[in-house]
């Protein structure tokens, strides 16, 4: 079971075997709608691509998951109380590399930073293992970012302090308000160990607590997350997507835009080749989604996806996810099984 709520890190396995529903009654919509306008008033409601029942309106509220503004780094080799094979989401734009320790933003989960010169937003949603980092520039403005605490299909939903416009992270596309149906381009970023970090950017940065002692850092709430097996009827009604009936919903898989590859696949063949794309694997980095203490998960490795160009092999943006979370933002994509 879980060990703590989504108060601090809110599990899947805790939300799809409450009793809670997956999407708010109807009866109680439109209190629903009232409550979310009072507590965001700057938000055109009037303004959205989907139904807002959609939303999940659960315990957690604006400012829950207090977002990271100004984060705190050293430099990459020193000695920190992070395991040398926990994930770290890294990025590297114009010589100035960083990683953000996913020990931190399974408490955080959104950084807005500027990297080598560009204003980007560091995203993390545990429920659907979703690590993606944003250019935050949009139209000539920087838009900064927080938490509305509330998911759609378990992926957060953030918004934008200027017109706090809600938008879903799995996508990076608003929703809702005045910003519905824009996107933030993506940055190439790599969920990778923090040893592998260290090796390929030794004169990088890595991201530390404020406070080590604000939250349960290197702690996880998604315990056992890797094994359970969810009953098909529960499957149904918790994850109402066209999913293939022979994967749970918390495979993990490798998202490249429209495409993605099953993790499984990736990592027994180590090496897979698709136009100009070029997807690896190589050991080395705990799950999450395992063991209580981080350091201590099973190896679920290292993946990195280039492209082909003509000056070699360049980063592409990709996505290390649950596969519920492809079928539900990309329905008509395409999944390879082989």
């Amino acid at each position: 079971m879980a060990i703590f709520a989504r108060a601090s890190g809110f599990a899947v396995l805790a939300l799809i075997t409450t009793a809670a529903p997956a999407f708010p009654p109807s009866a109680a919509h439109a209190q629903n709608v009232f409550a979310l306008a009072r507590e965001f008033p700057l938000t055109d409601f009037s303004k959205r691509s989907i139904d807002l029942k959609e939303i999940w309106t659960g315990r957690p509220r604006r400012g829950s998951f207090p977002t990271i503004n100004e984060p705190r780094f050293v430099p990459a080799t020193t000695r920190v109380d992070v395991g040398p094979l926990e994930p770290v989401l890294s990025v590297g734009i114009n010589g100035d590399f960083r990683a953000y320790p996913l020990r931190i933003l399974l408490f955080h989960e959104l950084v807005n930073d500027v990297v080598g010169g560009v204003p980007i937003l560091v995203s993390y949603c545990p429920l659907c293992n979703s690590g993606v980092v944003f250019d935050r520039r949009l139209d000539g403005n920087v838009l900064r970012f927080d938490n509305t605490g509330r998911l759609r299909h378990l992926d957060m939903l953030i918004y934008d302090t200027a017109t706090e416009s809600w938008w879903q992270q799995f996508l990076g596309e608003a929703i809702v308000g005045e910003y519905t149906g824009r996107r933030l381009d993506l940055i190439p970023a790599r969920t990778e160990s923090l040893a592998k970090f260290r090796d390929r950017a030794p004169g990088g940065l890595l991201m530390v607590p404020e406070n080590p002692d604000f939250r349960p850092y290197g702690l996880s709430s998604h315990v056992g997350e890797d094994d359970i097996a969810i009953p098909p009827a529960l499957v149904k009604e918790r994850f109402p997507f066209d999913l293939p009936e022979d994967l749970s919903p918390l495979e993990r898989i490798v998202v490249v835009g429209e495409e993605a590859w099953l993790h499984s696949l990736v990592r027994e063949e180590t090496r897979i080749e698709s136009g100009d794309l070029v997807i690896t694997w190589e050991g080395g980095q705990n799950s999450l989604h395992d063991r209580q203490v981080i350091a201590d998960g099973h190896d679920v490795g290292n993946v990195i996806v280039q492209r082909r160009t003509d000056q070699g092999l360049v980063d592409v943006p990709y996505d290390v996810s649950f596969l519920y979370a492809f079928f539900a933002f990309k329905p008509e994509g395409t999944l390879h099984r082989e």
